[in-house]
């Protein structure tokens, strides 16, 4: 028998909501990574995209030992491919200068947070094209 009972296994889930547009923000690619201790190396363990809703709940339970978890998001695309317009519209909204070069200020979000065993963890992305927050969500 298995001690790695679903009781004992640690989950990571996020969305990203797009401020700007108050809408979901589909098709955002991420990679979660895991790492035992603070000084321990990442390790990448699993990659998804968002849904039509925003939601990423695809991703796998983190393995024994992991203390830290880092979400990369690839915000640069989806700013990019103006599924939404955002970037035209919070420039508008905002008088803000034309984006430059990279086509996004924040081409990648990175998270870290620390998980003990057991919980479960969900971590919302607001975002917008100048701007984002995050938080546990429930």
């Amino acid at each position: 028998m298995s001690s790695d009972t679903a009781a004992d296994q640690t989950s990571v889930s996020t969305h990203i909501l797009d401020t700007s547009v108050g809408r979901p923000a589909e098709g955002v690619a991420l990679t979660l990574s895991v790492r035992s201790g603070s000084d321990g190396a990442w390790t990448a363990h699993g990659a998804s995209k968002t849904d039509a809703d925003g939601r990423c709940k695809d991703l796998p339970a983190l393995p024994a030992g992991t203390t830290h978890v880092r979400l990369d998001f690839e915000t640069e695309a989806y700013f990019v491919s103006n599924q939404h317009s955002t970037t035209k519209q919070a420039e508008e909204q905002q008088d803000a200068p034309a984006l430059r070069d990279s086509g996004a200020f924040f081409p990648e979000v990175a998270i870290t947070f620390a998980v003990k065993p057991g919980e479960h963890y969900h971590v919302p992305l607001l975002l917008n094209p100048f701007g984002y927050s995050v938080y546990r969500g429930s």
